[in-house]
């Protein structure tokens, strides 16, 4: 339901908003150390090179942040250890894949021919894979505090 949701035309321009503000910040944080990098709605510029990336649909991290969720949602915890998984999980995600756009960004400028499988082969499944190791860490918390709590009655 939540992947339909992202097809839906009148989420787009949210989606596009969110999207946008991801390329913003990971400019922003390039510049920070002391990169130079232009943020244009949904691509990232160099202004030192005549590199740009362009963050897609499907890039942002909300697809596999839908996978996270649907894995949380469905685990059974009490309510409050869900939203604290679906935020946490969501900023960690979201904080991984600013890392992935920004070093794509450098590879794209500085190591070209490894731009196309640290794209295609090695993010793709290290996001996967950091969605999967964050949804076990949270497991691990669900029952640590599962045991605490009835180690207490």
């Amino acid at each position: 339901m939540l992947f339909g949701l992202l097809l839906a035309p009148w989420l787009e321009p949210a989606e596009q908003a969110f999207t946008n503000g991801l390329v913003s910040v990971s400019a922003a944080l390039v510049r920070t150390g002391g990169g130079s990098a232009l943020a244009q709605q949904d691509v990232m510029r160099s202004q030192s090179t005549d590199f740009a990336v362009r963050m897609a649909n499907g890039c942002n991290g909300l697809h596999v942040m839908i996978v996270l969720w649907s894995a949380i949602v469905a685990f059974p915890a009490s309510l409050s250890q869900k939203i604290r998984g679906l935020v946490i999980g969501s900023v960690a995600i979201h904080g991984i894949n600013l890392l992935r756009f920004i070093s794509l960004f450098f590879l794209g400028q500085y190591a070209p021919n490894w731009f196309e499988f640290a794209h295609v082969y090695f993010w793709e499944s290290m996001i996967m894979l950091d969605s999967l190791v964050i949804f076990w860490l949270w497991t691990q918390y669900v029952s640590r505090s599962s045991v605490t709590l009835n180690a207490g009655e």
